[in-house]
């Protein structure tokens, strides 16, 4: 953990201080691994991590205030979704390979966040505007990439100028951020993971250039 940290009442918390809040947000995100958002008290969260109630106060004033943390670290690490597409070409076998790291990045990332981002996604559907604010700070960033992928295709002449950048990229990133939050489901419909990646990365490249991608 990196800059200053401060407890609820202003103070900067020192290492021994900076440590214990992070541990009590590691026991809170397995916790919502495992149990429902609003079945979570925060003395099991304390209790878990080997202190007090007390203590979790200091640090946080509840137990969404923790969960809104959480989710701002996780936001920070979706810049690497941005990675994988800006500066990435969309023509050709380096095209669809593109296509298809960007697809398999996404899933992974909605994977490994899957109980924050359910909450997330909970808070935004209630109209929580602090939980709408870290998903669109997700889906923005890759949004934007997108959008200027298809804009600079046009410019080339490779996609048809009447074509919305921001639409095609918007319906792209609500498509694959709708199928991450739901994968579990596709194997209830017999859709392997193996199976799913390569035809989300078809339907993304198909999207970003109007072509077969040349495999």
């Amino acid at each position: 953990m990196t800059g200053q940290v401060r407890t609820v009442d202003g103070r900067v918390a020192g290492r021994r201080g900076q440590e214990t809040r992070q541990k009590l947000l590691d026991c809170l995100s397995e916790m919502l691994s495992s149990s429902p958002y609003r079945d979570v008290k925060v003395i099991d969260v304390a209790r878990r991590a080997g202190t007090s109630p007390a203590t979790f106060y200091q640090y946080f004033p509840d137990v969404e205030g923790a969960v809104l943390e959480i989710a701002e670290q996780m936001a920070a690490e979706s810049t690497a979704l941005t990675e994988l597409v800006e500066g990435r070409s969309w023509v050709g076998k380096a095209g669809w390979q593109t296509a298809q790291e960007f697809v398999d990045g996404f899933l992974d990332f909605w994977r490994k966040h899957d109980a924050i981002l359910r909450v997330v996604d909970l808070g935004a559907a209630e109209g929580d505007k602090r939980f709408n604010k870290i998903r669109m700070k997700i889906l923005n960033s890759v949004n934007t990439s997108l959008a200027d992928s298809v804009a600079e295709l046009q410019s080339k002449g490779r996609v048809d100028k009447d074509v919305n950048p921001a639409a095609i990229s918007g319906s792209l990133v609500t498509m694959l951020s709708a199928v991450a939050s739901h994968q579990k489901a596709f194997s209830s419909w017999g859709v392997k993971q193996t199976e799913l990646k390569p035809n989300l990365a078809l339907l993304v490249y198909l999207g970003i250039t109007g072509r077969k991608p040349t495999r």
